[in-house]
Formats: C-alpha cells, structure tokens, sequence
C-alpha cells in the first residue's frame, strides 16, 4: 500500500511540473506587442487637459494621436517591439521635447512623461 501512495504521488508531482511547463505564456509575449503611456505636465509640473501627444512610428512615419484627459495621461497599446516611436505633445502653443521609446528598451509597458516646454 505504501509503495503505490508512492508510486501515485511520484506521478502527481510529475503531472504537475508538466502542466507547468505547457502553459502558454500571455499574449504581449507571443506577438512581441508593448505598449508606452505616461503624463504630460506643464513647466510647473502640473497635469495638462487637452494636450496632444503624438506617436510616431520611424519605419512607416505613420502618426497615432491622443488627447489627455483630467489626469494628464495619455496610453498607447498595440506597439512593435522592432519598431522606434517618436513621442511629442503640445497644448496652447507649446510642446515638449521629442522622446524616444526604442527598440532596445525591452519594457513591455513603457513609462514616458511628456513636460511642456514655455514658447
């Protein structure tokens, strides 16, 4: 009787480790997608409505846009992990520096805040 509670445990533990290993890793890490958000403040470091941040993919040059909310934030998902983007935001006449998320910044979720620059 003991030999089989053995035998029966040594296969549940095997089962087990295996079950481990065959499990699928999450989607952003099978298609290689990421994704880049942060906030965009003004020179005094306050959170900007209504800002523009615009991403620009440098292979194809196409542009993607979003408008933050009351939080200053802004989010974009669904991004190539061999492709640079250019980050940049502008509100009432000014802009923020552009910045770089790059292709050799391995993140999956990217942190960029964006500061308004006085004109």
């Amino acid at each position: 009787m003991r030999r089989l509670a053995i035998v029966c445990l040594t296969l549940l533990l095997g089962w087990s480790t295996a079950t481990t290993w065959a499990q699928k890793k999450p989607k952003e890490e099978e298609t290689g997608v990421r994704s880049v958000e942060g906030v965009v403040t003004d020179p005094d470091g306050n959170l900007v409505e209504g800002a523009v941040v615009q991403l620009k993919n440098t292979k194809t040059l196409q542009v993607r846009s979003y408008i933050t909310g009351k939080n200053g934030a802004y989010v974009f998902h669904g991004l190539s992990q061999n492709v640079d983007y250019e980050l940049k935001a502008e509100h009432q006449g000014r802009s923020s520096d552009v910045r770089t998320l790059s292709v050799f910044d391995s993140r999956r979720k990217a942190v960029i805040n964006l500061r308004l620059k006085n004109p």
